[in-house]
């Protein structure tokens, strides 16, 4: 099997995790280069992770290291037009979420990936453990019959200094709030259990926290198969949990975990008299390997040497960021948003924003101290 030439782009946190998985992945890659603006960081990270290649830009990486695959790990309003200079150069990338700050922006891709030959892909890391498979292939199936009811939270908690940095909660830096930056994961897993969605209706607000953007949204989706979810999206709560609960003909499945899953956090519970079958079903599935920036990084690596596209790539990403949108554009306008609806010359086509909509919805409805004490009395 092929070992693959790999550089990172951008060297803060996420980065770390990238690396540190990388060397998890059996010799099936080798971290040859990283980049970064920051020489001191950028030497720093190369030291620890043993990486022979350091660069202060993404062209001098493509030119001196040739790598196979770039991961960019940059803050997010940098990742489209990384992501098509690399391809652009032939090389393959695996971008941080998100994938890009607006559908017009992601759609440049396409023709980034024709010119180049190379294929995109985004960390949706919790598609690839064993139970996400298992349960995407039974959900629908005869066994466990077909999706009804969902619900699907990000429920996390970050206080005031989050927001010290200057790119976070601005709709020109990080493109939204939860909605785009935290609940995207978890939204994304449900849309790969599911399939596609057809309309959605949503709220947003700024409850607490001092951003540009929302800190909360709440929406109610209508899936292609006829299921109805629920999606809460916070940064608002204490105890954090990340949940997803389908509930079909004859079993409710179930994942309950923070930033990432073990078998354990799985629960599936047949309905009554089909509690045999359902288990039965479960258990015959392999149900081992978590999910995880390492389960992404084999799968890709196995679509390469069989010539296959890649999985969480371009297709499947563009359905997730059109969900993120519509949420916004059903919560600023207050209607319900239709997939496919959002096309060029649409508000919410070229920003999470919608043009200036957003900013002035969650202005007139912030709710700050003054006011609620007001209301309260």
């Amino acid at each position: 099997m092929r070992t693959y030439k790999v550089a990172i782009v951008g060297t803060g946190g996420i980065a770390a995790v990238h690396a540190d998985n990388l060397a998890r992945t059996g010799g099936r890659a080798e971290l040859v280069a990283a980049c970064d603006v920051d020489q001191g960081r950028l030497d720093s990270f190369a030291e620890k992770h043993g990486i022979p290649g350091t660069y202060l830009t993404v062209a001098e990486l493509l030119a001196g290291a040739q790598p196979d695959i770039v991961h960019l790990c940059t803050p997010p309003m940098l990742h489209i037009d990384q992501a098509i200079e690399c391809l652009e150069a032939g090389v393959h990338v695996l971008s941080e979420k998100p994938p890009a700050l607006s559908l017009a922006d992601f759609d440049r891709l396409e023709k980034a990936q024709a010119k180049g030959g190379a294929q995109f892909s985004c960390v949706f890391q919790h598609r690839f453990g064993d139970a996400a498979a298992a349960a995407r292939e039974l959900i629908g199936g005869a066994g466990f019959g077909r999706p009804l009811v969902a619900r699907c939270d990000t429920l996390w908690y970050r206080p005031d200094s989050y927001w010290d940095l200057p790119w976070r909660g601005t709709w020109n830096a990080e493109g939204g709030g939860p909605t785009m930056g935290h609940g995207i994961h978890q939204f994304d897993l449900l849309l790969h259990l599911l399939g596609p969605w057809e309309e959605v209706t949503a709220i947003a607000g700024r409850q607490a926290r001092a951003t540009s953007t929302e800190d909360l949204s709440a929406a109610l989706v209508r899936f292609r198969n006829g299921a109805v979810a629920t999606i809460v999206n916070s940064l608002l709560s204490p105890r954090e949990t990340s949940d997803i609960r389908i509930d079909c003909e004859f079993a409710t499945v179930e994942l309950s975990h923070l930033y990432g899953y073990a078998t354990d956090n799985w629960t599936v519970t047949g309905a009554p008299g089909h509690e045999d079958r359902v288990r039965t079903e479960w258990r015959s599935r392999p149900l081992e390997r978590g999910s995880g920036h390492s389960a992404q990084f084999l799968a890709m690596y196995q679509a390469l040497d069989a010539g296959l596209p890649l999985p969480a790539g371009a297709d499947s990403a563009r359905q997730t960021l059109e969900l993120a949108a519509a949420i916004y554009a059903s919560a600023f306008t207050g209607r319900a948003v239709r997939r496919g609806e959002i096309v060029p010359g649409h508000p919410f086509y070229g920003g999470m924003d919608g043009d200036g909509l957003g900013t002035a919805a969650l202005d007139a409805t912030a709710l700050n101290e003054t006011a609620f004490d007001a209301a309260r009395a």
